[in-house]
């Protein structure tokens, strides 16, 4: 007789003395009839994530010459051809600036993700579009959103709720996976659920917490109220994790958990980092399809890029300053060695996004992914022309292939169009002179 195929049917096996079972992935037929849903009727999910790098390109040698989709490569967008149509290239935007000084390596970046000319150094007090966008779909998953530094440092992130509250990044591929598949991980398509104890004990000391707050806010003054306001919010927020993790996920069909990674090399050894960098895309990319966030921020490179390449102790930032230009090149040819291996592991990136199957197409096509540099030229430091990629169809809201010329306005406009892809009723975003109404319509379906 034949035996009925279902969800919870498992494989089973023992190893030694003890016995193991291994959920089966959720296949074509845990879907609606097209795979554009969850059986359930639910929508795919959508994600939405960030990749920096530092210390921006050559202008003259990455801005494409044509626009619209019949663009051609330039020299610094050729290791990009694997992955030519599943992008958009948008150049010329800038952080405008009205009486600001340019706060090098600082203002480009947070200028972009903020849509304000900071007026001071480190003194940015603005959510960054990540946490916007977090704040709308970030809600229902166990991460409200992932950080991670191929560099190996915490602080090399530029993801904030304002000045005080910054994500740091995993350091990692190990440490990436271990907070993503370690203790806490809930396989979506297993047989069997049972809640953790130590979650149930978790949330309920955090319920106790929240219970006394009342009784807390009458002793303080106006300043601190503000504190604890923001200080409970985010104890809110883990609540609502911590509430997730004491459900059955639902099954997702693209979620099969890659292999513990080993302890890769560390530091800032060009080499070193984009070996991590494609373990963390990897482990990332696993996280997404196994729907433990959907927002996240890479950072391949810092600000002010500390990379050197192996047995240079000049980093790419000090080459970006004092290599001379080769007089028949026209170009830094070292400083622009660490543009080219950027764009590349970018290219694996995406690549590493597309060779997933979800649904009736890819993870990528279900995710939107921002590409940016805090600088066009490092050299001048210029915020004028800010280099930007985009990838992925954001679930079908988002059309790539396509070059973009937006010279002379504000970078905010790329952020407002993320945001509208994301489903956010945004209609403007920015401050002051970097306030726009316009998303780039050019990408927009």
């Amino acid at each position: 007789m034949k035996k009925e195929f279902t969800r919870r049917r498992f494989l089973r096996g023992t190893m030694g003395a003890s016995a193991f079972a291994l959920g089966l992935p959720l296949l074509d037929i845990f879907l609606n009839n097209n795979g554009t849903a969850l059986a359930s009727g639910a929508p795919m999910p959508k994600r939405f994530g960030t990749w920096f790098w530092g210390c921006g390109m050559n202008p003259e040698r990455w801005d494409p010459r044509q626009i619209g989709s019949g663009y051609e490569l330039s020299p610094e967008l050729q290791p990009l051809a694997g992955v030519r149509d599943e992008l958009s290239i948008i150049s010329g935007s800038s952080v405008l600036l009205a009486g600001e000084t340019n706060q090098v390596h600082y203002t480009g970046i947070m200028g972009s993700l903020t849509g304000e000319a900071p007026t001071k150094h480190g003194e940015s007090d603005l959510p960054t579009v990540d946490v916007l966008i977090a704040d709308e779909i970030g809600q229902s998953t166990r991460f409200r959103s992932l950080e991670l530094a191929a560099t190996g440092v915490a602080k090399h992130s530029y993801s904030q709720r304002n000045q005080s509250v910054q994500n740091p990044s995993e350091v990692s591929p190990l440490s990436l996976y271990q907070r993503v598949f370690g203790s806490g991980f809930l396989d979506p398509n297993a047989a069997d659920f049972a809640p953790d104890p130590r979650v149930m004990l978790r949330k309920s000391a955090l319920s106790a917490v929240l219970a006394d707050r009342q009784q807390l806010d009458a002793a303080l003054g106006a300043t601190d109220r503000a504190r604890l306001d923001e200080y409970f919010t985010a104890l809110r927020q883990l609540e609502k994790q911590l509430e997730l993790q004491l459900q059955k996920p639902p099954p997702l069909a693209a979620c099969a958990p890659v292999d513990s990674p080993e302890n890769a090399p560390a530091g800032l050894n060009v080499d070193n980092v984009v070996e991590n960098h494609k373990l963390m895309a990897e482990i990332l990319a696993m996280a997404l399809a196994c729907d433990q966030t959907r927002v996240f921020n890479m950072v391949f490179s810092d600000r002010a890029s500390s990379l050197h390449a192996p047995g240079s102790s000049d980093t790419h930032h000090t080459l970006t300053h004092e290599e001379p230009r080769d007089a028949e090149l026209g170009y830094q040819r070292n400083a622009t060695d660490f543009i080219l291996k950027t764009m590349g592991a970018w290219s694996t990136f995406v690549e590493t996004l597309r060779a997933v199957p979800e649904g009736d197409g890819t993870l990528l096509d279900h995710c939107l992914v921002m590409a940016h540099s805090e600088t066009s030229d490092a050299n001048t430091h210029s915020v004028t022309g800010l280099p930007f990629m985009i990838a992925g169809r954001a679930g079908g809201k988002v059309k790539p292939g396509t070059h973009v010329r937006t010279v002379g306005d504000s970078s905010s406009r790329v952020a407002l169009t993320m945001q509208q892809a994301m489903g956010l009723r945004t209609s403007r975003f920015g401050v002051r002179q970097n306030e726009t109404a316009k998303p780039i319509t050019e990408i927009l379906v």
